[in-house]
């Protein structure tokens, strides 16, 4: 069937299984070419590649504009795959596969040799995951190869969490994009390395820390927000660059409930003062409090699962509305706050924080 294109990216959306069957093949065959191919995951949509292909996997780089020194996590169908990438499967690495796989948890384990450096930027190690959505689970197995993927979106900017999204950013970049609907979870994978003696978190997402700790049975090493300057290459994706910015300067409060209301108040009426059109990320709880202001509500305070879905989408929604600053309420930083409040820091150009 003719797909609709949008600057000649087709977008392979099926509206019935016979038509999902050609989408696929049709993904899976340009995969299989060494050409590039945006696809759904549960936790936003990725820009696939063959990778083990050292050329497929540079047009990643090139396309998003990503800087060379920023590993790619590799995407799986499960166990069989893993093996032929890595050294060893670790104990640890069963347990948290048999609880985890498929989905949002990305495992870091030392890398075989027929793994391209390009791939894991130079790393000995490798970034591995399954991802839960049946459409992408699909897409990898009808390419029968293991899929490179960061999110489909330009360097640096919101990651995309639906079709339209990727489009906004890379329409007449990429050869198409797989339409699965809205990534469900709504933030990138968690990532936890198993290089070392010592279990480390380096990236929170959809797995929280406190479920990987209760299955190890462990405390393990949380790495994401440590405060120091990464230099060299980062140990996995999003740790090292600023990242999932929108347009305009976003500013973040972080601190007890009375603390970030004050400051979200007299922050946003001081910007609007300087005649700056200000758009609000708060919680359901604090929204009454800002009707002069553009508003898009995050959730309950109590439901960081909620906020982390709209996250993403909240930002690009705050670049269409061209507003000229962005004020953002944090959450409390446990469960999946601690995703949500990772990915608004690396957002943020200045965070405004509680003293002790």
């Amino acid at each position: 069937m003719p797909w609709e294109t949008v600057n000649g990216t087709m977008i392979l959306k099926a509206l019935n299984p016979h038509q999902q069957e050609e989408a696929l093949q049709l993904a899976a065959g340009i995969l299989k070419k060494g050409k590039i191919v945006a696809f759904p995951t549960e936790t936003v949509y990725g820009l696939g590649a063959d990778a083990l292909n050292p050329e497929a996997v540079s047009q990643i780089y090139d396309i998003k504009m990503r800087p060379a020194d920023n590993p790619l996590i590799v995407h799986v169908t499960g166990l069989d795959q893993l093996a032929e990438l890595v050294l060893e499967i670790p104990s640890e690495a069963s347990i948290l596969a048999g609880y985890f796989w498929p989905g949002p948890l990305t495992i870091v384990l030392p890398k075989k040799e027929l793994v391209p450096d390009i791939t894991t930027a130079g790393l000995s190690s490798v970034a591995v995951r399954v991802p839960s959505h049946p459409l992408a689970l699909k897409l990898i197995g009808a390419a029968g190869l293991p899929v490179a993927a960061p999110s489909a979106n330009l360097s640096g900017r919101p990651s995309p969490t639906t079709a339209e999204h990727v489009l906004e950013d890379l329409a007449g970049r990429i050869e198409a994009v797989l339409d699965g609907g809205p990534s469900s979870v709504g933030v990138e994978s968690t990532v936890i390395s198993l290089v070392s003696k010592l279990p480390a978190l380096l990236r929170p997402g959809g797995v929280t820390l406190e479920m990987l700790e209760n299955v190890l049975g462990k405390k393990i090493l949380d790495l994401t927000n440590s405060g120091k300057e990464i230099r060299g290459i980062p140990p996995a994706p999003g740790m090292k660059y600023r990242h999932y910015a929108p347009k305009a300067p976003l500013y973040l409060v972080e601190g007890d409930e009375a603390f970030q209301r004050q400051q979200l108040v007299s922050l946003s009426e001081g910007l609007i003062m300087q005649g700056r059109k200000v758009g609000m990320l708060v919680c359901e709880e604090s929204k009454e409090l800002f009707s002069a202001q553009v508003v898009k509500v995050m959730g309950s305070r109590r439901e960081p699962q909620v906020a982390a879905e709209r996250l993403f989408s909240a930002l690009r929604e705050m670049d269409k509305l061209e507003v000229d600053a962005i004020v953002a309420e944090g959450f409390d930083e446990k469960g999946m706050g601690r995703a949500v409040i990772n990915r608004l820091r690396k957002a943020a150009v200045q965070v405004i924080k509680q003293e002790p």
